[in-house]
């Protein structure tokens, strides 16, 4: 039998030290944040985009970290 842990997501209890932390954010600073984790997010795919297509050119890499971040695919 195959461990279920594997074959179905899970999520870990949200700390409620950080939800407290976030919570006394601002709007402008949680938009930061998200901001960041966006932009850290594009630059993995791109970086792994890079080493498992070393002969794609930079603009086959920025379309297709566009299309897989438009379509929630990594």
């Amino acid at each position: 039998m195959k461990d279920k842990s594997i074959l179905s997501p899970s999520f870990e209890e949200v700390d409620k030290e950080m939800v407290a932390v976030y919570r006394d954010k601002t709007p402008l600073d949680r938009l930061k944040i998200a901001s960041g984790l966006w932009r850290l997010s594009r630059n993995v795919l791109a970086g792994s985009l890079r080493f498992q297509h070393p002969d794609w050119d930079e603009k086959k890499i920025k379309a297709e970290v566009a299309r897989r971040m438009a379509h929630g695919t990594t």
